[in-house]
């Protein structure tokens, strides 16, 4: 693993503004570094292909998804603080089968997430507890197969009580597609067969992970497609019309299987992934990218979070 970048002398100044939290998918591992990759450090190994992290400031935890093995049906949800110490498993093996991108959503004390071999969208207490099914897509082993069923990024709008989600389709296919439904699942209505479920993007190449600007009302995606559409990071605004045949606008291109997407608002700035190992930074227009971190494995998820302290 190179680590050139991650190792360099770094300035008295960097590191104020938060910390980022970067999963590597190939190592099992999650860093801990400044927003300019500086003073990078493993905190927590032996993860089982770890994909979403969320960071809760307030609590001082780190929670992230392990995909696990999809035929096995092994995937989990951890918990630790953000130094990685206390590490506890609060959604078990058997519970959930490919846990994908992960969302806290601090005010009404839940997790969501997404289930891709499972077909879910799903969510839980901060500990694990009352797991919930919002949306199920499939049903078993032949449409686990189908990728167009296949639930991956998610984000929480909490001032509308609404869900966002991506079903990513097969590779290239350009059948991608971002939804949107209701927090809870509508009265005498089942996961499967809820009415209130709105395609709000479709005919993307492979939509990932998704982050949300609630100040701006811009939702900010992932996609691993072919070029020019695909190995982007892309917004659009989510109250614009949906399915009208709007374009995204593309911010940054020339991801190598772009993955993860985090965002700091309030410095105008965001941050993402690829499993070709780069972290990149840009501002949140797309101008002014700049690649962070290279060939460092695969990386996955990446979360930004602001501390009390800079000594995490």
């Amino acid at each position: 693993m190179t680590d050139a970048l991650a190792t360099k002398s770094k300035p008295a100044s960097s590191g104020v503004g938060g910390r980022l939290f970067v999963l590597e998918l190939s190592g099992d591992r999650i860093h801990s570094m400044n927003p300019d990759g500086t003073d990078r450090k493993v905190i927590v190994t032996d993860c089982h292909l770890p994909d979403g992290i969320a960071v809760d400031v307030e609590a001082g935890h780190i929670y992230w998804t392990n995909m696990g093995i999809p035929y096995l049906d092994d995937g989990s949800i951890e918990r630790a603080d953000v130094d990685g110490s206390n590490r506890k498993v609060i959604v078990p093996q058997g519970v959930t089968h490919t846990p994908k991108q992960l969302h806290l959503e601090k005010a009404s004390g839940k997790l969501y997430w997404c289930d891709r071999e499972g077909m879910r969208v799903m969510r839980a207490n901060l500990d694990g507890s009352n797991v919930e099914t919002l949306v199920k897509t499939g049903e078993g082993e032949d449409d686990s197969r189908d990728a167009t069923k296949w639930c991956v990024g998610i984000t929480v709008d909490p001032e509308r009580r609404q869900i966002y989600w991506t079903q990513k389709g097969a590779d290239n296919s350009g059948l991608g597609r971002i939804f949107r439904a209701g927090l809870d699942i509508p009265e005498g209505e089942d996961a499967a067969s809820r009415t209130d479920i709105e395609t709000w993007f479709d005919d993307l190449p492979e939509p990932i992970d998704l982050e949300l600007d609630l100040e701006s009302r811009l939702l900010y995606w992932t996609d691993r497609g072919n070029p020019p559409q695909g190995n982007t990071v892309n917004r659009a605004s989510i109250d614009a019309p949906s399915a009208n045949g709007r374009a995204p606008e593309l911010l940054v291109g020339d991801l190598m299987e772009g993955i993860g997407v985090a965002l700091d608002v309030s410095g105008n700035r965001m941050f993402a992934t690829d499993l070709g190992g780069s972290l990149y930074t840009a501002k949140l227009d797309g101008s002014e990218t700049r690649t962070l971190l290279f060939a460092q494995g695969n990386l996955s998820g990446v979360a930004y979070a602001e501390f009390p302290s800079q000594e995490k």
